[in-house]
């Protein structure tokens, strides 16, 4: 699939913001959402080659800080990150793959094979990472991305999602 001259291998926090703007994929495609709910700092890799399945990889991190939103709330006395932001950021990642492949559209979350938690993110943590193999995009009257996906704290994997699934919608009218 070809992309624009803008196609980049890496993404740094502006940009990722200029994604949640509207500015990189164009109108009515794909977007990144703003903070509070931007789960990543950067993108350090995306390609639509290698991976576990050899059909493209994203790998994306989110620097851990204590003052982070929801420690303060999730819970009192016993701050963790929620597991189901760690899976949000998985789908996110999956939605910015296809709008960089050059599809039009929004992105929407349609769902997940499995997930299994093993671990949590704790205020004292460094660094997460978000790791999505493709397994497969088709391209048809619906856009659909499906991938697996690791989420590591501090080198070590905690969480696993497969076959994740995001669409590109160009009219989320009746969705």
């Amino acid at each position: 699939m070809s992309t624009t001259t803008e196609q980049k291998s890496s993404y740094d926090r502006e940009d990722l913001l200029a994604c949640a703007h509207g500015e990189l994929f164009g109108p009515g495609n794909a977007r990144l959402p703003l903070p509070n709910m931007l789960m990543m700092d950067r993108i350090a890799h995306i390609s639509d080659q290698g991976g576990k399945y050899g059909k493209g990889e994203i790998i994306a991190e989110l620097d851990i800080r204590p003052d982070l939103w929801f420690f303060e709330c999730h819970f009192e006395s016993d701050p963790v990150m929620p597991g189901c932001l760690g899976l949000d950021a998985t789908w996110q990642l999956l939605g910015f793959l296809l709008g960089w492949l050059g599809h039009p559209g929004r992105g929407r979350a349609l769902g997940v094979g499995s997930v299994k938690f093993s671990g949590q993110i704790l205020p004292t943590a460094k660094k997460v990472t978000y790791k999505l193999d493709v397994k497969r995009v088709i391209s048809r009257k619906l856009i659909l991305g499906i991938a697996d996906a690791t989420v590591s704290v501090d080198g070590k994997e905690i969480y696993l999602a497969e076959d994740l699934r995001v669409g590109l919608f160009t009219s989320t009218d009746g969705f």
